[in-house]
This record gives C-alpha cells, structure tokens and sequence, in this order.
C-alpha cells in the first residue's frame, strides 16, 4: 500500500519527476533530486531505481563518483568506518546474467566463479584482465558455490537436487543427493569446515521452471500436474517428487550425511557461515519456497553454537534484517576475520535499501551497502582476500573494504 501510495503521489505531485523534468529540463529535475541526503530515507519508494540523487552510472564508462567514501558505502555506525576502504568506488564489473548467485573465490586460480541460474551456467571473472567467460554450462542450475580448504569446488544443483565436488583433476564427485533414501529438495549453499566436512542448505527454491524444474505430477510443486516439467530437461530429469522437509545438512569426511538444523528450527534455510572460530553457525531464513504448505521463512537469520561433537545447540534469532522500517530480505552471507557479517540484502522496491547489509557478531547493524540491484550473494575475494564481491540480479559488483573474509571461497 505504502509502495502504491508513493506511486500516485509520484503522478499527482507539483514536483513530481515529470513534471519537473516538463517544465524545468534535466538540469532542475537533477537540483531537486539532489536535495535529499544520501545516506538515508524516509521509507521505501518506487521504481525507478536510483540509488544516489543525482543518479550515478556504475559502468566502467561511467562518470567520475567517488572522492573520498563511495556514496553509497553508509556507515550506520562508526565503527564501519574501520571496515569501509576510502577511496574505493563500487564498480560493477560486469552484467548480463538473468539471475546471478552463488560467488566463489579460487585463490590459487585467482578467478571468480559464480552463477546465473536461470541460464543453467556457472560464469567466470578473472582478475588479471577483467575478462568474463562461461566457465561451466550446462550447470545443472547450480546456485550456490564454494571452495573448501584444498582449493576444490562445491557447487549446489538445483535440477539434479544434489551437492558436487570439482575435483582437481577435472572429474566430479556426488556429495550428497539424498538424506535417509529421501531425494534432496534443492541444495542451495554450502560451506566448508577444516575437519573436512560440508554443511548445506536444502530449501525449495528449485522447485520451478526458472531455476530448475517442478516436482513430477502430484508433488507438493505441481500437485495437479498442469506444469510439464520435462520439457527441455534431459531425459533423466523429471521424475522426482519433493520428499523432504527443508533441513540443513552436514556431510561427514566418511561420506554419512547428518542432519543439523531442522525446518522447525529454520524453515526454508538459505544462505550460511560459520564464524572465524567455527564456533557458531548463521543461518538465513528465506520466504516461502515453490511447494511449502507452512508459512515458510520469515527473512532472518538465526545463529548457533557449534560443539566439539558437531552438534549444534543454543539456537536464537540474530536479526529480522528490518532497517528503517524496510525489510532488507538475507539471502547469502559471509564472515570477515572479526566475526562481522556480511549479508546479501533483497528489499523489493524499496529503492535504496537493497545490497548488502553489514552486522557485528552481536547483532548490531555496522553499515549498509547500496547497490541499484537486488544481491542475492557474497563473498570476499581478490588475491588479499579484501574485496566483497556482490552477485546482484542481473549484474556483478564489487567494492574493496578494510578487512578480509574469514573463509576460503
């Protein structure tokens, strides 16, 4: 209501852009855009999607926009000060995708790897030269990535429902494609811990035609059977039918996957880290996914503690990601080596509030990252291990920061 009442004072109003833009030219529309401030709002407002007043343009191309601290780098609370990089714009480096997820860092390879899941490939950018190519397609509507600590990729595939390996020498292994003989719904990240294991997520968000394929007739994602979810799949898609609750998992160096957090803990789980010590888990709530007869996700993330068994204990809330009275929806997340976390942020058409936003490990929102493009991902990168790569709808973007990520990949 709030989004259409903006959109009608927007046609209604004396100042409206139009209006403006009518009687006075670009230049006055750019005067009276640039009376807002540029670190904070009033509360969400429609499309178009201008971050900055005036409008910057984020294209290598673009003009000059950064004289000191980017503008669109927030500090909310001092101490970001101490984690933002001055002098270092937000750049995007590249678009093109339909929706871009899931950055990895190769150290060793020097390249970021991430994917654009409705285009069932895996992209690559390198660092040396800025050069973007498709590295892996098809994908398998892979999501998320990683590398664990012997520089070998994970990914999670949506249409195949299971979590891979890279091996080194080129071949693939299955890691995980079914819990307790129960096909996986659609593993969505993982990450790597130093005992060897693997810990992933399993909402349902593959589970549709965009980013994988619906359940065969009579699952919970095509109950009448309407969706003909064979058509453009191999011919060994297509048969599986949603079987399990949306758990995370922990994948045992033996082979044995392990349950660890159930969907009555944290429905729809999405995106996840661990804390530099590996003391303590986040894990993202997301919303209600293809399927869901519960309520789903509520956009949160919750945090527990890791025992010496693996076992976890002592589940809370961390945060509800609500900013201003917007709802900066998480999705993927990453740790710096202070225990900061570095969450992806989706605020729907609240203009201005989507990117990335940044919070201490007690929960304290440290600053806000604001980019024109919903992210759905992070991760830290860059030969120092000091740039925060941002996977946003179409695009990717990155900044430099004052820290490092905790983690490899």
């Amino acid at each position: 209501m709030a989004e259409a009442d903006a959109s009608a004072d927007a046609r209604t109003s004396p100042l409206s852009r139009r209006r403006i833009l009518q009687a006075a030219g670009t230049g006055a529309a750019i005067l009276a855009l640039g009376a807002k401030t540029a670190t904070a709002q009033s509360g969400p407002v429609a499309p178009p999607s201008t971050v900055t007043s005036p409008p910057r343009d984020f294209a290598p191309g673009g003009a000059p926009n950064t004289y000191f601290w980017d503008p669109d780098v927030i500090a909310v609370d001092p101490s970001f000060n101490g984690l933002a990089q001055p002098n270092a714009p937000i750049q995007r480096l590249w678009t093109g995708a339909l929706w871009a997820e899931g950055p990895a860092w190769n150290g060793q390879g020097r390249y970021l790897v991430w994917s654009d899941i409705p285009n069932n490939r895996q992209m690559r950018w390198l660092e040396d030269n800025g050069q973007v190519s498709v590295f892996r397609a098809p994908s398998n509507n892979s999501n998320g990535n990683s590398f664990d600590f012997q520089g070998r990729q994970l990914s999670c595939e949506h249409l195949t429902r299971r979590v891979v390996r890279y091996e080194l020498d080129g071949s693939a292994t299955i890691l995980a494609d079914n819990f307790g003989g129960k096909k996986l719904n659609s593993p969505n990240d993982v990450v790597p811990h130093p005992d060897g294991s693997y810990w992933f997520t399993d909402p349902p968000y593959g589970g549709q035609l965009y980013e994988g394929t619906n359940d065969a007739a009579g699952g919970p994602s095509n109950p009448g059977g309407l969706i003909k979810n064979r058509l453009g799949q191999p011919p060994e898609i297509g048969s599986a039918r949603r079987e399990l609750p949306t758990n995370c998992y922990r994948i045992d160096p033996s082979g044995r996957v392990d349950l660890v957090v159930t969907e009555d803990q944290v429905p729809d789980p999405n995106g996840l880290c661990f804390s530099p010590d590996y003391k303590k888990l986040y894990v993202v709530s997301t919303g209600k996914g293809p399927g869901d007869t519960g309520p789903g996700g509520k956009g949160d993330m919750h945090v527990f503690d890791v025992g010496a068994d693996n076992k976890l204990s002592n589940g809370r809330l961390f945060t509800d990601f609500m900013v201003d009275g917007v709802k900066c929806g998480p999705d993927g997340v990453r740790a710096d080596v202070n225990g900061n976390l570095w969450c992806s942020s989706n605020a729907g058409r609240s203009v201005g509030y989507s990117g990335v936003t940044v919070w201490s490990p007690a929960g304290k929102l440290l600053g806000r990252i604001r980019i024109p493009e919903i992210c759905g991902n992070v991760c830290f990168g860059g030969p120092k291990r000091n740039r925060l790569f941002m996977a946003a709808s179409q695009s990717l973007y990155a900044v430099y920061t004052a820290t490092q990520g905790a983690a490899p990949g």
